[in-house]
């Protein structure tokens, strides 16, 4: 296919994908899966995606429902008496590592799912506080609040996610302004309940606000201190905000991007390096009685046609087996300017996007999913794991900001090497820059950072080699080796975790919690040690290929289809697994 019918084809994908959900009549709904199933045997637990990273299903022995938390309380002591490995286990499930996994030995595994636990939301007028069940998705929260004339200030971008889940994995938006972007840091109480000893009914229910020694290892705790049963965050006036997009020219990012935080209080940066443009979001607050009631429908999140979805996924399959670097820039050109022409999902009106500025309120221009409510088996999330659409990985990287502007210039040398090389991860999101403010948390940002997103083709088969694998192999262990820079806790692959425990600096407080709040290790498995430790696996053939290990073997790699471990081409101390049509390595 010629260069011109190629563009026009994806064109007219993004296209068709644009205007069909609003034309498709009712059949049935097409929600996601819930993620924990069980039978008269067993339950099988998966992520949102369908797979985690290392592919292997976690199974548990049963799960419970609780929808009270008094019927939480009885769960934990019903696992703490009789000996089990327990995980809380939410709605969603949007977690990349196997954070929720119980233990490997499905008669000791016990999983509590959140659910049905989602009824209570309390909001404190006079304190501007609210107080939710863990299970309480965010939309409902955000809803709930702007009904009651307050804004909740920080929130992820994808709304697919319960506030104990988001909290305990350190979920943000982007802001260095006020408390920050990162939604434990407006956390101003918790409850959790912890195993305890049989005098007091195995379990305990504890409530703990910003004085208490344990408060700021619960606010991220990954799921390993307790179950989270409430949580009480701090809310403002309901107010209304302004956003443009700046589609530009990336020359100067490196020294831009410290400005543009302090400037706008909700600014972000997509970066796309193969295209050299990098889109500066102006967000700021606007006065309440400023016109506009806009929605932001992130084109990511929003919901598509099935059939749309399977073609793009299949045209980005044949283009990774016919090994077209070229096709994946043109895709990548595409979707760059569709992004630009559709405002990446700002609508004016709440239909269409009609110029700039955008003006909204808070609750619709922060936070968005609607493929999460699907009103037709037609139309799905594009990575619905029933349906052959989207697969990729998420990484993401957190970087002191100090520290950023040198990992920015790599990244462009590393770019400039070739920049077909980088139009793989400008099909999906390029590379998102947003900010976030240091914390008190433990196992928060310990002080301001400049977090990056980027997202990259799976293959179908783990022991299939991606194209231009060893750029983002590169990037990756640049990020965490090099700049050692931390990763985000429900993302990654399991090597972005090496050594973790070095680079936070209340590591060991954390862990002195853990201790003394679950000394049985009731809430720990093998999954969510590998995590919290930085443990490296065992490495194996083809294990580099999926970030189970770094390579330092060819086999590692997959040298029978040409991909050998070799140097990084910036980062020499990189080890990444390169296509090498003709000759091995001559060294590592």
């Amino acid at each position: 296919m010629d260069s011109f019918s190629f563009t026009f084809l994806i064109w007219c994908l993004l296209a068709f994908n644009h205007i069909l959900p609003l034309t498709i009549q009712t059949i049935e709904a097409r929600i996601p899966e819930s993620p924990l199933q069980c039978n008269q045997t067993f339950c099988i637990l998966h992520n949102s995606y369908g797979k985690w990273g290392d592919r292997k299903d976690c199974y548990a022995l049963n799960a419970t429902y609780p929808t009270t938390e008094q019927e939480l309380h009885v769960a934990v002591s019903f696992a703490v008496e009789h000996n089990l490995k327990a995980k809380v286990v939410t709605k969603f499930s949007h977690t990349i590592p196997k954070l929720a996994c119980p233990d490997q030995a499905v008669q000791n595994s016990f999983v509590i799912s959140t659910e049905s636990y989602n009824r209570q939301i309390q909001i404190d007028v006079a304190n501007s506080v609210v107080t939710v069940d863990a299970g309480v998705g965010l939309r409902q929260l955000i809803d709930a609040v702007e009904a009651s004339g307050f804004s909740l200030v920080a929130s992820p971008y994808w709304e697919g996610v319960t506030i104990g889940g988001l909290i305990s994995t350190g979920a943000h938006g982007s802001s260095w302004w006020g408390k920050g972007g990162s939604v434990h840091d407006h956390v101003v109480g918790l409850s959790i309940i912890v195993p305890a000893s049989k005098a007091e009914g195995y379990a305990k229910i504890l409530r703990l606000e910003a004085h208490d020694p344990l408060f700021n290892a619960a606010k991220v705790s990954l799921g390993v201190l307790g179950a989270i049963s409430k949580v009480t965050l701090r809310v403002e006036p309901r107010f209304k905000r302004s956003i443009t997009y700046n589609f530009t020219s990336d020359v100067g990012l490196e020294d831009l991007y410290v400005d543009h935080a302090n400037k706008y209080e909700f600014a972000d940066i997509t970066w796309y390096p193969s295209q050299h443009t990098a889109v500066y979001r102006y967000d700021s607050r606007v006065p309440l009685n400023t016109s506009g009631n806009a929605v932001f429908d992130f084109i990511g999140f929003q919901n598509n046609p099935t059939s749309i979805s399977e073609a793009v996924r299949a045209t980005e399959s044949l283009l990774e087996k016919t090994r077209n670097t070229h096709g994946k820039c043109l895709t990548a050109a595409a979707t760059l300017a569709f992004k630009k022409a559709t405002a990446n999902g700002l609508k004016n009106n709440g239909i269409l996007f009609t110029g700039y500025p955008v003006i909204g309120y808070q609750s619709k221009m922060q936070t968005s999913g609607s493929c999460l409510y699907s009103q037709s088996l037609l139309t799905s999330c594009a990575w619905d794991p029933r349906i052959k659409g989207l697969s990729f990985y998420e990484s993401t990287a957190i970087f002191p900001a100090s520290i950023f502007r040198d990992f920015i210039l790599d990244v462009k040398k590393l770019r400039d090497l070739n920049p077909e090389h980088f139009c793989g991860v400008d099909n999906y999101n390029g590379i998102l820059i947003r900010y976030i403010k240091g914390s008190d948390a433990y196992l928060g940002q310990s002080e301001d950072s400049i977090v990056i997103d980027f997202n990259y083709y799976r293959a179908k088969d783990a022991l299939t080699p991606r194209l231009n694998q060893d750029i983002w192999e590169e990037l990756e262990q640049m990020a965490f080796f090099k700049y050692g820079a931390k990763p985000h806790w429900a993302k990654n692959r399991i090597i972005a975790f090496l050594g973790v425990d070095k680079k936070y600096q209340n590591y060991n407080k954390f862990i002195e919690a853990k201790q003394q709040l679950d000394p049985q290790n009731v809430f720990s498995s093998n999954w969510s040690d590998e995590i919290l430790f930085g443990k490296e696996l065992e490495k194996s053939d083809g294990c580099a290929l999926e970030g189970l290990c770094i390579c330092s073997e060819h086999r590692h790699c997959s040298p029978q289809n040409n991909y050998y471990c070799s140097q990084g081409l910036v980062y020499k101390d990189a080890r990444v697994c390169r296509y090498s049509k003709s000759t091995l390595p001559s060294s590592l």
